[in-house]
């Protein structure tokens, strides 16, 4: 019975990702668009991907396999982030 609640503790939004931290997208929220959903896929932003946030303010900004996106707030509050 531990074990879902200490991994639910484990994911965090995006935006609340530290700069600096390499973390594995764990899922998009149902909020995002599904055609944003396919932007992203095509960016190479994917479940399972990690990824090094490195800003915060104003957008939320990602390497991913050796490519920056950045990636406004409202959207990325909804993608959740586990530790990679």
């Amino acid at each position: 019975m531990n074990a879902p609640h200490a991994h639910a503790q484990e994911r965090i939004r995006l935006t609340g990702t530290p700069v600096g931290r390499m973390v594995r997208i764990a899922e998009f929220g149902d909020e995002i668009d599904p055609l944003q959903r396919e932007q992203l896929h095509a960016y190479g932003l994917s479940a399972a991907h990690a990824v090094k946030v490195l800003q915060q303010q104003p957008m939320t900004v990602l390497l991913c396999e050796h490519v920056e996106l950045a990636i406004e707030h409202a959207v990325a509050r909804h993608i959740w982030a586990e530790p990679a």
